[in-house]
Parts: structure tokens; C-alpha cells; sequence
């Protein structure tokens, strides 16, 4: 499970912990997120995300 971060706020995004406020569940790759997705920090699009290793 690979994690994510926002290159505007530095959000990262973790697959192990999802995104519990827009009902993400653990375990939801950031590939499988829902297209209109967006950062709970800042609200950037998936886009503006840089895979983490």
C-alpha cells in the first residue's frame, strides 16, 4: 500500500487509515478513491498528488 501526499499542503494520504470523514474505508489505495476526491486539508484534486514509496 502506497501512500500520497499533496504537494500543496503536504496532506499524505495513507491507505492503511483511508479518509473516515468522506466514509474512505482502511485499506483504499489512492488509485481506487473516488474521482471527485479531494484533499481534506486543502481540497486539491487527485492530481496534485505525488506518490510516496
Amino acid at each position: 500500500m502506497s501512500k500520497a501526499e499533496c504537494i500543496i499542503c503536504r496532506y499524505t494520504y495513507d491507505p492503511k487509515r483511508g479518509d473516515p470523514k468522506k466514509d474512505i474505508k482502511s485499506g483504499t489505495e489512492f488509485e481506487n478513491l473516488p474521482a471527485d476526491w479531494v484533499c481534506p486539508i486543502c481540497e486539491s484534486k487527485k492530481n496534485l498528488f505525488d506518490k510516496l514509496e
